[in-house]
């Protein structure tokens, strides 16, 4: 049985507004470090990035990352034929529809990805260092309460 417990409007705005001064820019410098990483370690542009993000995630054609991107099917498919050069992906054509061609992640492209995420981890490690362990304590706690009241 679930107790709601009554809560002050003020307190609820202040928690509104604090969530809005700090989740949107903490992810947006989670985000801006992924992208750097990838560009300047990996030699690959944001879109390259985010196409191989896909592919990993389940989308193989180039029309499905168009449309999941918002990108043009011809830009999709520049970034795709570089991708396909640098060997960390390739192209397959099903014998049932040859129309359709299927991208995959070859093993370097897996790596690379694997590589970004990681140095990413030790950017956000090297940031949570600076916090004391009550303070990781309660953000964990936080953390858990968001997702327990957007995501469950």
């Amino acid at each position: 049985m679930v107790v709601h417990v009554s809560i002050p409007e003020e307190t609820l705005q202040q928690v509104i507004d604090r969530f809005w001064e700090t989740i949107p820019p903490v992810w947006s410098q989670v985000r801006a470090n992924v992208r750097a990483v990838a560009t300047e370690s990996f030699h690959i542009s944001v879109q390259q990035f985010h196409i191989l993000r896909h592919i990993r995630k389940g989308i193989h054609s180039a029309s499905e990352l168009a449309s999941v991107s918002q990108l043009s099917r011809p830009a999709i498919s520049q970034s795709v034929d570089v991708l396909v050069e640098k060997g960390l992906i390739t192209r397959h054509q099903r014998a049932q529809d040859r129309r359709y061609v299927e991208l995959e992640l070859t093993q370097s492209g897996v790596d690379m990805l694997d590589a970004i995420f990681r140095k990413n981890h030790r950017w956000m490690m090297q940031k949570m260092t600076s916090l004391s362990p009550e303070e990781l304590g309660n953000i964990l706690l936080g953390m858990k309460a968001l997702k327990k009241t957007f995501i469950e």
